[in-house]
C-alpha cells in the first residue's frame, strides 16, 4: 500500500518540459565550481527530470559558440572553446613544473592505473620518493584507489577528475599513444628507465630538472 501510495503522489507532479530542463542544467553547470554528473543534476532538479536528454539538447545549442558543455569523465561542465584560449592569454597564472621523477610517476600512473607504489618503482627502475606522491596528491591529479588483491591488500593510484579536466580529456583512454608523444616532441630517446645506472636507488628529492618539452605539458 505505501509503493502505491508514493507512486500516486509522484504522478500528481509533471516532469517540466524538456526546455526548461534544460535550462536548469545550464544554470548548474554555470553556477557550480566542478563537473557535474548526472545523478548530482537530478537530485537538485524536480521528480521526473531526465538530465541526460536535456544534456543532448543543451550540447546541440551550444555547438559552434565560445564555450562548450564537455563530457570530464563522468561528469559535465561548461568550458571555453579550445580555439578560443588564447583570448585568455593576457591572464596572470602562477605555473608550477614538476620534476621529471613526477613526470614519470604521474605518467606510469595515467597509463598503468590502477597501479601500486611498487609497480611504479618496477616500471621506473628507481624507488619513488613519497614526495613524488604527496605533490600530486597535493595538486589533485592523483588519488588512491581500491586496494589490491595480493599480499598485503596494497593501495593502487589512478588520475582524477581535476587531471582530466585540466588537460581537456574525456577519459584515461583518450591520452596520447607513444607516437604521438614523441611527434610533438614530448618524449625523447632516453634508454628506458629500467636501463638507467642509478637502478634501485632513491631519487633526488630535489629533482627539478626534466627533459626538453615535458615540462610544458604538466605545467599547473
Amino acid at each position: 500500500m505505501a509503493e502505491a501510495s508514493d507512486e500516486k503522489e509522484q504522478s500528481l507532479f509533471q516532469a517540466p518540459p524538456i526546455g526548461e530542463q534544460e535550462r536548469m542544467i545550464e544554470a548548474m553547470l554555470f553556477a557550480s565550481a566542478e563537473p557535474l554528473t548526472t545523478r548530482d543534476m537530478a537530485e537538485r532538479m524536480p521528480h521526473g527530470s531526465d538530465p541526460a536528454e536535456a544534456l543532448v539538447h543543451l550540447r546541440k545549442r551550444y555547438e559552434g559558440r565560445g564555450v562548450r558543455v564537455v563530457k570530464v569523465g563522468d561528469a559535465w561542465a561548461i568550458r571555453t572553446a579550445p580555439d578560443l584560449g588564447y583570448l585568455m592569454s593576457r591572464e596572470t597564472v602562477e605555473t608550477r613544473k614538476l620534476s621529471r621523477a613526477a613526470i614519470e610517476t604521474l605518467a606510469i600512473i595515467a597509463y598503468h592505473q590502477p597501479v601500486t607504489r611498487a609497480e611504479i618503482e618496477e616500471i621506473r627502475g628507481v624507488a619513488v620518493s613519497r614526495g613524488t606522491v604527496d605533490q600530486l596528491l597535493e595538486m589533485e591529479w592523483i588519488r588512491f584507489g581500491r586496494r589490491k588483491m595480493t599480499p598485503g591488500r596494497p593501495v593502487t593510484f589512478v588520475v582524477t577528475q581535476e587531471f582530466l579536466d585540466h588537460f581537456g580529456l574525456e577519459s584515461a583512454r583518450d591520452l596520447p599513444g607513444l607516437k604521438e608523444l614523441r611527434a610533438a616532441g614530448l618524449l625523447d630517446n632516453r634508454p628506458p628507465p629500467g636501463t638507467m645506472p642509478q637502478m634501485g636507488g632513491e631519487e633526488d628529492e630535489n629533482e627539478s630538472e626534466s627533459a626538453p618539452g615535458q615540462n610544458e605539458l604538466f605545467e599547473d
